[in-house]
């Protein structure tokens, strides 16, 4: 039976290459699919917060013509979307709609003792139109809190008493201000509404909420607390919240970069198909660095860094709405109250502004709209076949990875293997698809790097043995493809909308930055020469007993710092200097798309001139393998599932281009130094 097994695992490994390309060839009509899906909605809709736009007009001396005349810039400089939150009185009173009294001050008003200990809050309207269209409002929404209200008239103006204390009254939320919305739709602002889940709900009063919605022409809803509306205890109110969406054709825009995930947000996007926009926000702390008491040079680069920022959104991380919030300013320094707006402005459509640059990209300012997920007869078909091609592709790459560490043991890791993902698949088909994805793409950057080796170590190719700079050339392209096969993988096992939607994340990015280094080295130190188990293990004795220098603690150290930074500056929330974000906006304002640094100044170029050198110097080989962090920057390049396909095609071009030119520039550097050595350095030793 063991000479059975032996004879089926040496010949197992070109069944394993055929059917990793069969399933390379598998997801090629699936990244297609996803491509078209990312280009199916170009649409880029800028948004202002109404309210923050009231709070800085309360401080003017002539509020309601103040918000007249920036709504006029607004819709000039390219905002043509205005976000209106659900109704409260303090939103009524800068409107100037009522005005809003303590008992105290409704005592001092009135000139008329209050029954002792009295709290309430009193509300009289500006004039009728403001009581016929907000009293039924103020009267529900405080009934829905179990607040009674009663009627209340001074000086033949009508009013209210609400039995709260004044301060609580002002901050709760009601239906949204319709006099507003009405206001916002006959001045041609699209409306976004923002709504919370603070207040009861009611399938019925907010099946009659969102209906009035539609008569503003209102497309889309942002949560606007830390849970979505229809997230209470009570599971069945958010499956009524998403049939009444559905209903009305509304959608969601999610808040990239939360601290924490809205509550109910991916069960409610998933329940109404994901109409879902993403949304960057450019909040009111954002803004401030407008209004500090720098010169005009450095406001304008603050006003292009802005402008920077929006374009970068839209471009690399498929954003579909922004987000502006402004903030009120008491400058010390300039005397006088001070707003962002003409600052905000000239970022969005000034010389360099945002706009003129997004369209210039195919982008259009039009109100956001949901990717189409339209899969077609073929893809609908495929998909159904394709994941076999997957799964089988897919264990093979990662038996095809390990069996050049343990080459008698392929094929039982590739049956065993087939075993683990299929029941995997069966269990939590999330848990297969990124588990999976992150196996096929730490084997894929591994496996191009060890083959790169033992290339070398078999005295490279016969054509290019010749031509070490073609030869390198050849390898860094062959190694890059080969990369580029657990891409496609990746993509293709996680081509739903939800990721590049990014209401889940692909995990794992820490160990695609590390365990392929790990196994690089490990490959190297113990599989690169042929050795049997005995002289490895004596290898792995001679290392553990090796005499530890301080400088060798020092070395240590230094590489300990080095993959901490390196850690740091991966997956979303890495870290980066000024200066080196400085650096990343001239590239980007250069090339149009940012090749990625480690690959275009550190990987690529070492990978060139390790394989330059390999031929000759034998620890060459070490240079070589450093290359495998460029071959797993390509994967993960492509694992920031929000960037556009395009996108991340053109930075791995560019960073292997660019690589290839700085690693020329070292092969250049390296024999300059080596023949300057010969000729002075070596005969002054002899001397």
């Amino acid at each position: 039976m063991f000479k059975t097994y032996r004879a089926w695992n040496d010949k197992v490994r070109k069944l394993l290459i055929v059917l990793v390309v069969l399933g390379l060839v598998a997801s090629v009509p699936l990244v297609l699919e996803r491509e078209n899906t990312e280009t199916s909605a170009n649409n880029v809709e800028f948004v202002f917060d109404y309210r923050d736009l009231l709070d800085i007009a309360d401080m003017q001396s002539n509020p309601l013509g103040f918000v007249d005349e920036h709504l006029e810039k607004m819709k000039t400089a390219g905002i043509l979307s205005m976000s209106v939150y659900e109704g409260t009185l303090q939103e009524m009173k800068q409107q100037r709609r009522l005005e809003v009294f303590s008992s105290r001050e409704a005592m001092s008003l009135t000139q008329q003792l209050l029954p002792p200990g009295e709290n309430n809050t009193y509300v009289l309207f500006s004039n009728q139109d403001a009581q016929n269209t907000l009293q039924p409002i103020i009267e529900k929404g405080f009934a829905d809190f179990g607040v009674a209200t009663k009627p209340w008239t001074f000086k033949d103006r009508k009013g209210l008493i609400i039995e709260m204390a004044s301060d609580d009254a002002l901050m709760r939320p009601m239906d949204p201000d319709p006099m507003t919305m009405k206001m916002l739709k006959d001045k041609g602002f699209h409306i976004v509404v923002r709504m919370s889940n603070k207040r009861p709900f009611e399938p019925k009063q907010m099946n009659k909420l969102i209906a009035s919605f539609k008569e503003y022409g209102v497309t889309r809803i942002i949560p606007d607390s830390d849970a979505v509306p229809g997230f209470t205890d009570k599971p069945n109110d958010l499956l009524d919240m998403a049939s009444i969406l559905r209903d009305h054709n509304i959608g969601l825009a999610g808040i990239e970069m939360l601290k924490a995930p809205q509550k109910g947000f991916n069960k409610l996007a998933s329940k109404i198909e994901y109409d879902v926009v993403r949304l960057h926000s450019f909040t009111e702390k954002d803004t401030e660095k407008f209004m500090e008491p720098v010169d005009r040079e450095e406001i304008h680069q603050r006003v292009l860094d802005a402008a920077d920022r929006f374009v970068l959104a839209v471009k690399d991380r498929n954003i579909r709405m922004v987000f502006l919030n402004a903030k009120i300013s008491k400058s010390l320094d300039k005397k006088k109250v001070d707003h962002p707006l003409d600052s905000l402005y000239e970022a969005i459509n000034g010389e360099g502004g945002a706009i003129p640059r997004i369209e210039k990209a195919g982008f259009k300012d039009a109100p956001a709209v949901a990717f189409t997920v339209d899969h077609g007869s073929f893809i609908t078909t495929w998909q159904k076949v394709a994941p076999y091609f997957l799964l089988l592709g897919g264990v093979a790459l990662i038996a095809l990875t390990l069996s050049y560490f343990v080459p008698s043991l392929t094929l039982l890791m590739f049956v065993i293997g087939l075993l683990g993902a299929g029941g995997l698949r069966i269990l939590s088909e999330s848990l297969y698809s990124q588990g999976f994805a992150l196996g096929v793409s730490i084997c894929a950057a591994t496996l191009s790097v060890i083959l790169a080796i033992r290339t070398v170590n078999n005295g490279g190719a016969k054509w290019a043995r010749g031509n070490r700079v073609l030869f390198t050339t050849w390898m860094l392209v062959r190694t890059s493809l080969i990369s580029l096969i657990g891409a496609f993988y990746l993509i293709a096992l996680l081509n739903q909308v939800k990721y590049f939607l990014v209401l889940e994340q692909f995990r794992g990015v820490s160990m695609l930055h590390l365990v392929p280094i790990a196994l690089a080295g490990i490959y190297v130190l113990l599989f690169n020469e042929k050795m049997t188990s005995a002289q490895r293990m004596q290898r792995i004795r001679e290392i553990l007993k090796s005499k530890i220098s301080v400088l060798a603690i020092v070395l240590v150290g230094i590489a300990l710092a080095a993959v901490y930074y390196y850690l740091s500056r991966t997956g979303n929330a890495g870290t980066t200097s000024s200066l080196e974000r400085t650096f990343r906006a001239f590239l980007e304002n250069t090339l149009g798309v940012r090749p990625r640094t480690k690959e275009f100044l550190i990987a690529h170029p070492l990978f060139i001139l390790g394989g330059y050198l390999a031929l000759k110097y034998k620890h060459a080989i070490y240079l070589l393998a450093v290359g495998v962090v460029g071959q797993l920057s390509i994967i993960d390049t492509f694992a920031h599932l929000h960037t556009p396909l395009e996108i991340s095609g053109i930075r791995i071009v560019y960073g292997l281009m660019f690589g290839f030119l700085i690693g020329l520039v070292l092969i250049v550097v390296w024999e300059i130094a080596l023949r300057s050595w010969r000729k002075w350095g070596a005969p002054l030793l002899e001397k």
